[in-house]
């Protein structure tokens, strides 16, 4: 049995699973639903869940952890919530909440305006600060990866959009 499906998941106070054709979890920030996977058994017993795969097979086995982790991530997500923190590195380099949409100026010759999808929420405490946050973990990594993906932080000068806690190793000019 997958290492990671061994260890069960305690449900936090006001936070409900149910259990049916999918997972779903409902708690103080949202709710989210996911369709469980055949070959992964699923039981809750007095607010712990556990995942047991189902048969012998590897890819029950592995199905199992999967699963677990994606249950966690949801339990996680409607209790607490995830944020990832970008942050822009350039001059002139500035970012702008406007509702459901994210305003970029990055240097380009026309300002980049992204859509934020539902359930993701972004924040700009300063011009060069974004923090993007929601319930699934997933979305929220995507949308920092796309926002990121507009202008990554180059290798000589550092300029671009990185996460916070990245380190952009800085390459040494070509000499003659």
């Amino acid at each position: 049995m997958s290492r990671v499906a061994k260890n069960p998941i305690t449900v936090p106070k006001g936070v409900e699973v149910t259990l049916g054709n999918g997972i779903s979890v409902k708690g103080p920030l949202g709710s989210i639903s996911r369709a469980a996977s055949p070959d992964v058994n699923v039981s809750l017993n007095d607010g712990v869940l556990s995942f047991a795969p189902v048969g012998d097979s590897i890819q029950a086995n592995a199905m199992a952890g999967t699963m677990r982790a994606l249950v966690n991530n949801m339990v996680q997500g409607v209790s607490k919530g995830f944020e990832k923190r970008l942050t822009l590195v350039g001059v002139g380099y500035r970012a702008q909440a406007q509702g459901d949409a994210l305003n970029l100026t990055l240097g380009f010759s026309h300002p980049v305006v992204h859509k934020m999808p539902a359930g993701i929420k972004v924040e700009t405490p300063t011009q060069t600060e974004i923090v993007i946050k929601g319930i699934d973990r997933q979305a929220v990594g995507q949308v920092a990866a796309d926002v990121r993906a507009y202008r990554p932080p180059e290798p000589y000068k550092g300029k671009g959009v990185r996460y916070s806690d990245e380190v952009v190793i800085k390459k040494e000019t070509k000499k003659k």
